[in-house]
């Protein structure tokens, strides 16, 4: 929008200078037109004074006043830089699916690609509040994953998208123990499972399966809650989640995870799938 609003400015500028003398144009666009150099290291020097609003405009003015050179394409992507670090995220984003979108060949877009991801990241919010943002980093990160596997920001997006990952699961977590606490227990189940289905290899799982053998349990369910204590009792049997579903079950329940552990698959991938 400020691109557009400044060629409207300009244009008006010019059809005001027709009326006028030529040699009032050129002086006009000797003051305001600046050398590459001038407009770059101006850019370069307020981002690192932390001014940054400051050095986005000025790394966009290199490329408004000159478009092809050849420090154009790498203003583009300082000016998103300058506005990611001045946590100007919406206007970083924008510019970065900009540079993205013209530049694919560009031997700065898987960094393109990471720096957008990292827009979405810096603005995960607490597992309480809404997580849309959460989910358009995941989706950022994947995408960097899937068309540069052997990048060099792979490796951190993917620790990243781990963390991404695990803050999906609270959330999960968070909605299903407040559904199992005011009784609607179908609904805290399909929460749970959701954990484990999607989110496994997440640190809430251990819980996630705990929560649900009390769910099944408060529905009268015993023979699903065994089977779901013997999957959290063979993968994480160490655990306290898992010394509380067993303190949960009656005596016939727990022999019965002891009799099916030695020969029953009891692995997290196998637990919905049908018998």
């Amino acid at each position: 929008m400020r691109m557009r609003f400044s060629f409207l400015f300009l244009s008006t500028l010019v059809v005001l200078a027709v009326a006028g003398c030529s040699s009032t144009k050129d002086a006009e666009n000797a003051q305001t037109e600046e050398s590459v150099e001038v407009l770059y290291n101006r850019g370069a020097k307020e981002l690192d004074e932390g001014n940054y609003a400051q050095a986005a405009k000025d790394f966009e003015e290199v490329e408004r006043q000159h478009p092809y050179s050849q420090w154009a394409t790498r203003a583009q992507l300082m000016a998103a830089y300058a506005s990611y670090q001045g946590q100007s995220y919406d206007e970083a984003i924008l510019a970065l699916d900009r540079f993205i979108e013209l530049h694919p060949g560009s031997e700065d877009i898987e960094y393109a690609h990471y720096l957008k991801a990292l827009c979405y990241y810096d603005q995960i919010s607490d597992v309480a509040r809404d997580q849309t943002t959460t989910q358009e980093a995941l989706d950022a990160f994947d995408s960097l994953i899937r068309r540069f596997p052997d990048s060099e920001y792979t490796r951190a997006a993917r620790l990243k998208r781990d963390l991404t990952l695990d803050h999906l699961a609270g959330k999960e977590m968070e909605i299903g123990r407040y559904y199992l606490n005011r009784g609607h227990v179908n609904a805290a189940i399909n929460r749970f499972r959701t954990v484990i289905e999607k989110y496994q290899t997440t640190t809430h799982t251990p819980e996630a399966l705990h929560r649900l053998v009390e769910a099944y349990l408060t529905l009268g369910l015993s023979d699903e809650a065994t089977k779901v204590a013997a999957v959290l009792g063979y993968n994480y049997p160490g655990s306290e989640w898992y010394e509380r579903s067993y303190d949960l079950l009656d005596p016939v329940q727990r022999q019965k995870i002891v009799d099916e552990r030695g020969f029953v698959d009891r692995t997290v991938e196998t637990l919905f799938k049908p018998d």
